[in-house]
């Protein structure tokens, strides 16, 4: 076996490595979307029509219905009643360190999570066009390879088309890649800036609402 079939079987290589990291790229999109849609509400209508509950329930001194709601099969599944439940496990907790264990909380259970699957959306965008790079060089490797042979092989110069061909395939490919990932990436990083801003609000409501209900109550009963 010479360069030419060792670098021919490499390039096969590199298509084949570029096919698994787009594919897995697109697995970990696929799965932050759907983390994505499940964390946060549906429309500022759904959150408030929610809210409205807890506080009714808030008012009624019901901390046993405001956990069946938020565990229940709509909210469940949510960042904003999860930290609810949260709240409601902690009553000992003062105000100021409430929000803080929340936050904390929150980037621990669901941030976390995001920014693991983002590293490696990240490293694929990055690695793709390097991939593309090495199939391109081994292309022209293997065209410089003919063109030694043409004058003591008679090589047909109409070869050195495909090996040529090959060198832009690659890099089209981690192109095709890179590109795609890194505006579905950009979009999951704003989406995901968006959750944030509204778990901080709905959950601030929600303080204020809890903070009202039981925080004087306990101070009249010292």
């Amino acid at each position: 076996m010479n360069i030419s079939d060792i670098i021919i079987h490499a390039r096969e290589g590199v298509y084949a490595t570029q096919l698994v990291i787009g594919l897995f790229g697109v697995y970990l999109l696929i799965v932050m979307f759907r983390q994505l849609s499940r964390k946060r509400f549906s429309s500022q209508a759904a959150a408030s029509r929610f809210l409205d509950q807890v506080g009714e329930k808030l008012q009624q001194r019901d901390i046993d219905g405001v956990a069946e709601l938020c565990d229940s099969p709509t909210y469940w599944s949510k960042a904003v009643p999860q930290l609810i439940v949260v709240a409601l496990q902690n009553p000992h907790l003062s105000p100021a360190k409430l929000r803080r264990h929340l936050g904390e909380t929150f980037e621990r259970e669901v941030l976390a999570d995001f920014d693991f699957r983002s590293s490696w959306i990240v490293t694929i965008v990055r690695a793709a066009p390097m991939l593309g790079l090495l199939g391109t060089v081994m292309a022209l490797i293997a065209a410089f390879e003919k063109i030694a042979t043409i004058q003591t092989q008679g090589t047909d110069p109409s070869a050195l088309a495909g090996d040529i061909g090959h060198a832009l395939l690659t890099t089209a490919f981690g192109l095709a890649i890179a590109i795609p990932l890194t505006l579905a990436g950009n979009l999951i990083h704003v989406r995901l800036g968006m959750l944030q801003n509204a778990v901080q609000h709905q959950l601030g409501t929600f303080l204020e609402m809890y903070e009202a209900a039981f925080r004087p109550a306990k101070g009249k009963s010292v």
